[in-house]
């Protein structure tokens, strides 16, 4: 396992290319699945953990590591395989999401393989809404499965759709407008559209920038809208199969009728790298993910605006 993420200071060259580092991992039975290098921080060996009364089923304990305490999920359980639990020989991936850090047990890790976002694929129809697949990959004769880390922290952490002392104002809705959601995430995009829906305004929903740059094309080619005024507000995730949020607003930049849509990154990424993606691709602005009250005042302060430039 040693060196297994000396690769990761490099990551963020390929993020806003279209591309990007999986790690490959195995959950104790023969499929591979795999997850985004970029939230990943460190693998560790096995170490002992300590229990914590009436935590979740699949929270396995606390970890002590550089003066933090860090709750370890096993992850096979949670995606409803065989717990990992008792497996001495298991690994610990510690990752960071929407500023929670915890750790993921696995069986062992594989590789770090570098692909581009279009060689990644939307799940098939047909699993129903209970798995844990956000996309696959081919790798070596294998379909590997990508986990939907957020539907998994879901289950464990309680992500609000409330967004406090926020007063709404319900007069910025406009029958001809909508907000176009991009996520990949059936969780991201249904919580996304559940705080948005307290501005009623329509939402418009789609699973891949590929997606999304097909709609925002035949809208504004084939069926002749003013797409500024049909969607006043894109708001995309950052990573996706097919294509990534930052490839996907770079395409916009570049179209002639869609350059000056006004798009907002999505992102459970780190504030400081949005930062400098935004304004690299052109991005007018990132909100985090999973914090409602940042979410709704982004899209309520872009509809007073265009309210008052009438």
């Amino acid at each position: 396992m040693a060196g297994v993420l000396d690769t990761v200071d490099a990551r963020t060259q390929l993020v806003g290319k279209n591309r990007l580092e999986s790690l490959l991992f195995r959950l104790g039975d023969d499929n591979i699945y795999s997850m985004n290098v970029f939230k990943i921080r460190e693998v560790l060996q096995q170490q002992p953990l300590t229990h914590l009364p009436k935590s979740h089923p699949c929270v396995l304990g606390v970890m002590h590591t550089r003066g933090h305490a860090i709750p370890v999920i096993d992850l096979s359980r949670e995606i409803g395989m065989k717990s990992l639990a008792n497996d001495k020989n298991a690994v610990i991936v510690i990752s960071e999401y929407y500023g929670h850090t915890q750790g993921f047990l696995v069986s062992s890790v594989e590789r770090i393989i570098n692909l581009e976002w279009n060689e990644i694929r939307l799940p098939p129809s047909g699993l129903g809404n209970s798995h844990y697949v956000t996309a696959t990959l081919s790798f070596e004769d294998h379909t590997v499965q990508v986990i939907d880390v957020e539907k998994v922290l879901a289950d464990i952490i309680e992500f609000e759709v409330d967004a406090g002392d926020i007063d709404v104002d319900e007069n910025l809705a406009d029958s001809e407008a909508s907000i176009l959601v991009v996520d990949d995430s059936t969780f991201a995009r249904n919580h996304i559209s559940r705080i948005l829906s307290k501005l009623k305004i329509n939402i418009v929903t789609c699973n891949s920038g590929a997606e999304a740059f097909v709609l925002l094309k035949k809208a504004a080619y084939e069926e002749g809208a003013d797409i500024n005024k049909l969607y006043p507000l894109v708001i995309t995730d950052a990573e996706m199969p097919e294509m990534d949020g930052y490839t996907l607003t770079v395409k916009c930049r570049e179209d002639p009728k869609l350059k000056d849509l006004y798009i907002i990154l999505h992102t459970s990424l780190s504030g400081e790298f949005n930062k400098a993606m935004v304004e690299h691709v052109g991005c007018n602005g990132f909100i985090a993910k999973f914090d409602p009250a940042q979410t709704l005042k982004t899209a309520q302060d872009r509809f007073k605006s265009l309210k008052s430039a009438k």
